[in-house]
């Protein structure tokens, strides 16, 4: 039987999927809105600004929504000369270690900053600078505090399966 904390970590990483794989879509609009630049540009010699901007918007959505699936399935950016020869304790602890000491407090620091940010652009309603661009910076700008808490939850699941690790068998269920 699981305990608390383990269905706490389930619960985070099950978040994160769904949410990572809603966002995988967005790479579907990308290629097929980028697509239509292309063609719009080079066979009608027009453009959308406002499809223009689609495009990084949805590049902003799929990398900030989907950082934090990256991470629970190992996909983000470790040393891995060592790490992957390393015992599981080791593997644990490193783990460990990186989301207390680097991941956490980034996440903290970034939601501080970035929170009255994006609230600031939701007072104004901000749009883009170019006239006929996209009418929705302020929601692009709530992306930013949103990857925070999700790649934050990340980090604490991430950091509760490593201490149950480092805890030894004992503190784990059996299969």
């Amino acid at each position: 039987m699981k305990t608390r904390i383990e269905r706490l970590a389930d619960a985070i990483d099950r978040l994160n999927t769904t949410v990572g794989r809603v966002a995988m879509w967005g790479s579907l609009f990308i290629v097929l809105a980028g697509f239509s630049v292309v063609v719009l540009r080079y066979l009608f010699g027009t453009g959308s600004l406002a499809l223009s901007e689609s495009v990084i918007y949805a590049q902003a959505a799929l990398f900030l929504l989907a950082s934090p699936l990256t991470l629970r399935t190992g996909g983000h950016v470790r040393v891995d000369v060592f790490y992957g020869t390393a015992s599981p304790r080791t593997k644990a602890l490193v783990d460990l270690a990186g989301s207390l000491v680097f991941l956490l407090p980034f996440a903290v620091v970034l939601v501080l900053f970035s929170v009255p940010y994006a609230a600031r652009s939701w007072s104004l309603m901000e749009h883009s600078r170019e006239a006929s661009g996209l009418p929705l910076v302020y929601l692009l700008k709530t992306l930013i505090p949103v990857f925070a808490v999700l790649l934050g939850l990340q980090g604490i699941a991430q950091a509760i399966r490593a201490a149950l690790v480092l805890l030894g068998p004992a503190s784990q269920p059996s299969p």
